[in-house]
Parts: C-alpha cells; sequence; structure tokens
C-alpha cells in the first residue's frame, strides 16, 4: 500500500513518530504533518490564506496548515493515489463526542470525504507519560486488525489506546469494536482574574456501558468504524 500518514499534534510530534516507524510494515509511507499543533481544531480549513508546504527530509513534508489542509494537499493537490490515511497518534483520547472538536479524526475524515479510507489513532491517558513504544505495539496490533476489515472507500476507523493503568493485567488489552457515546463533555468554568478558564475534568464524563468511553475507561482498545456518505465522483 501507499500510506499517507499525519496528525494534530504537530510534525514533530512523537506520536507521529513512532507510527512513522510501525506503518512501514503495511507498505510505502508519506508524511505531511502540521507546522503547529492542532489539538481541538475540529474540521477546519484553510481557503483564504495561503499555505507553504516544506520538504524536511525524503517522505517527509510540513504544511503551516490544519490537519485537513494537509490531507486535502496529499490527496487532492499532490495527485498522487494513496490507499490509506493514517493520523496520530494523537497524545490524549479522542472518544464520544471529541471526534467533533478532534483535528486527528478530521483527518481522516477528509480522507473518507475524498475517497480514501482513514485510521485515527489516539492514545489516552490519566496524567502520565505516555510510553510511546508500548503505544506502538497496541497500535501496530489494533491497526492490522482494522486493515483485515473490508475497506470501503468512504470508511473511516477511530482507535483508542486505554491508560495503562486502567489494564486488567493483560500484555495485550483486549481489542473491543463498539459504538460511539454521545455524552458531551463535563462543561464547567472557573472564574480567575476576571476571566473564565475552562474546569471541566476529561475524565468525569458521563459513560455508557460497552460503547467507546467506557470501553477505553475500563482498560480496553476500542475501536470503531464510521461511513461518510460521498456524493457522485
Amino acid at each position: 500500500m501507499r500510506i499517507l500518514l499525519t496528525n494534530d499534534d504537530g510534525v514533530q510530534g512523537p506520536g507521529l513518530h513512532a507510527l512513522a516507524e510501525i506503518a512501514q510494515r503495511w507498505g510505502d509511507c508519506v508524511v505531511l504533518a502540521p507546522r503547529d499543533h492542532h489539538s481541538g481544531c475540529g474540521h477546519r480549513a484553510t481557503t483564504h490564506e495561503p499555505l507553504e508546504l516544506t520538504e524536511l527530509k525524503p517522505g517527509w513534508f510540513m504544511l503551516d496548515g490544519t490537519p485537513v489542509d494537509c490531507v486535502r494537499v496529499a490527496l487532492a493537490h499532490w495527485g498522487d493515489a494513496f490507499d490509506l490515511v493514517l493520523s496520530g497518534i494523537n497524545e490524549g483520547g479522542n472518544l464520544g463526542c471529541d471526534v467533533y472538536y478532534s483535528g486527528t479524526v478530521a483527518a481522516v475524515r477528509e480522507a473518507a470525504f475524498l475517497g480514501t479510507p482513514g485510521v485515527a489513532i489516539s492514545q489516552f491517558r490519566r496524567g502520565r507519560e505516555i510510553d510511546w513504544q508500548q503505544a506502538q505495539r497496541w497500535a501496530e496490533a489494533s491497526i492490522g486488525s482494522v486493515l483485515e476489515q473490508p475497506a470501503a472507500a468512504g470508511a473511516l476507523w477511530n482507535i483508542n489506546l486505554p491508560d495503562p493503568g486502567d489494564l486488567r493485567g493483560d500484555d495485550l488489552p483486549e481489542l473491543v469494536y463498539c459504538d460511539v457515546d454521545d455524552h458531551p463533555l463535563p462543561v464547567k468554568y472557573r472564574e480567575q482574574d476576571g476571566r473564565l478558564h475552562y474546569a471541566g475534568r476529561y475524565v468525569d464524563r458521563l459513560r455508557t456501558p460497552q460503547h467507546d468511553v467506557d470501553v477505553c475507561f475500563s482498560g480496553r482498545i476500542r475501536l470503531s468504524q464510521r461511513q461518510v456518505r460521498r456524493g457522485p465522483s
């Protein structure tokens, strides 16, 4: 396969480099990632400003735009055919309603709109440092499982790796295919210095049993698939 890699943590993000190392087992990889950090940017695309594309080294490119911009440039502007888009490994979870805010997920959604299947992968954590070697092992097993499924042009997958502290003792957490929990995030603010500071705690969100938030918070790898509706080509 020919694989495009991107993320929303920026081209220097350790999760992108960890993903690039394991992605080579499935095919030839090209990296095109944002210059800056774009966590929580949603499906934002740049249409009224020019974009600067920089080649950092063979096969590695940087764009001063969003994750969606990166996918658009690679799939629509370059004109090169890619069989798969991988986005991540994100530093933090992308569960439930996060899929509407996440730049990581937006990248593969845009790929699906343009006819290329994609997989977003994120590492949930409860404040601790991420063990990227462990995340690589779990990501490799998870993506490998997804790639065994039939690949439709408008398909996108979202994978979340659990915090190691939530494991039940197994080396490789259980892989669970499940639905997305549509509960909203906890929305709270505190006033300080005349300003409002977001104070919602990610881990306090509601959990529907056997949906993605519950699965990941329970120490299992959660996988879910969505299909985007595409117009006539």
